[in-house]
């Protein structure tokens, strides 16, 4: 087979290209009847005209556009000391934000809400020049006053302030003594009154028979609790209590200073024995009292008689009751010679040791 030349193959354009060249032409046309019919000059005025707008809108100072009204920040009121208290009005004082300082156009507005009623106005007033403030004489009612401010202006009206509470109690406290009890004996040097009243009182002690006083105040609950020194004898002791809105009440008891000293007090059911008459039947008995003063219940009591010319009688050991009393019954055989029959109390007690007691009979012909 004959070789032959390589033939060379024409490269045609994508059709996206051939329609826009197509389109090139055209325009290129249009163009050219345009400027045949005058169109040249309108071409270039506006050109310039579009040009020169564009240059002057990138190149202008904007104008200022009016800033819309902020809501104030809201005002500050200043919390009291002491919430509580018992006068009918109290002053209020707190703080404007410092922007709002000599500006016109914005008010303070107090709310008070007592209770657990919704809050009300009671207060409009304008800004002064300060940014302190102070309203005088805001009435309270009975119970929890619980105050808030707000700054009204333009925008409207700023969130409310913190509250700040006030309560009006006109009621004087109560006192209950707990310890010791009214006309106590008391076997010390000073005595512990306990006793509660109004949470967070002050509490003033005073023993009106020395004129010595002692301070002291109630924990959150109530309690409390002085220690004051006695005389011997009877002490009138008084009591203040001042509540922390400031109301006082006064209650008073008496406590007698004892001996200090465990006492047993022995007796018999005579004291004069005739030989003639022997034997005798004899009642003892004993009353056994603690250090305060108290009946002392099973203490252990022992009774002896020693009787002239007969042997010593011994009792078994005896418990006092409830009364604090031990009685033993005995008889005094035939046979005692005159004299002086000596009887004794030995009383042995757990908590308070131990005492004694005697009395004598006397036998006689």
């Amino acid at each position: 087979m004959a070789s032959h030349r390589r033939v060379e193959r024409t490269r045609r354009l994508a059709l996206p290209f051939r329609l826009l060249f197509a389109a090139a032409v055209l325009a290129l046309g249009a163009g050219v009847l345009f400027v045949a019919n005058g169109g040249v000059g309108r071409a270039a005025d506006f050109l310039g005209s579009t040009l020169a707008g564009f240059v002057t809108n990138i190149s202008a100072t904007p104008a200022p556009s009016v800033a819309p009204p902020v809501v104030a920040d809201s005002p500050l009121l200043d919390a009291p000391e002491e919430p509580y208290t018992n006068a009918a009005t109290v002053d209020l004082a707190g703080r404007i934000p410092e922007n709002l300082v000599g500006t016109t156009g914005y008010r303070l507005r107090v709310y008070v809400a007592v209770g657990d009623q919704p809050p009300g106005q009671i207060v409009d007033l304008a800004i002064g020049d300060k940014v302190t403030f102070v309203v005088a004489g805001v009435d309270l009612s009975p119970g929890t006053n619980t105050f808030t401010a707000t700054i009204a202006g333009p925008a409207g009206e700023s969130d409310p302030s913190p509250g700040v509470a006030y309560v009006l109690d006109v009621t004087k406290p109560a006192i209950k003594f707990t310890s010791p009890k009214n006309n106590a004996v008391i076997n010390a040097r000073s005595v512990v009154v306990t006793g509660k009243t109004q949470a967070r009182s002050d509490v003033k002690l005073t023993n009106t028979t020395t004129d010595a006083s002692v301070i002291g105040a109630a924990d959150v609950s109530g309690a409390f609790s002085l220690i004051i020194p006695i005389s011997a004898g009877v002490n009138q002791l008084s009591l203040i209590a001042t509540d922390p809105a400031g109301n006082s009440k006064t209650a008073t008891l008496s406590v007698r200073k004892g001996s200090g000293d465990l006492a047993a007090a022995l007796s018999a059911s005579t004291y004069q024995i005739r030989t003639s008459k022997l034997p005798q039947s004899v009642q003892l008995s004993v009353v056994v009292t603690d250090p305060d003063g108290r009946p002392l219940a099973n203490a252990r009591v022992t009774f002896s008689l020693a009787v002239p010319g007969v042997p010593a009688i011994v009792s078994k050991a005896f418990l006092t009751n409830s009364s604090g009393k031990a009685v033993f019954t005995t008889t005094i055989p035939k046979g005692a010679t005159k004299g002086q029959c000596s009887v004794t109390a030995i009383v042995h007690t757990k908590d308070f040791g131990d005492t004694t007691d005697r009395t004598v009979i006397n036998v006689v012909k």
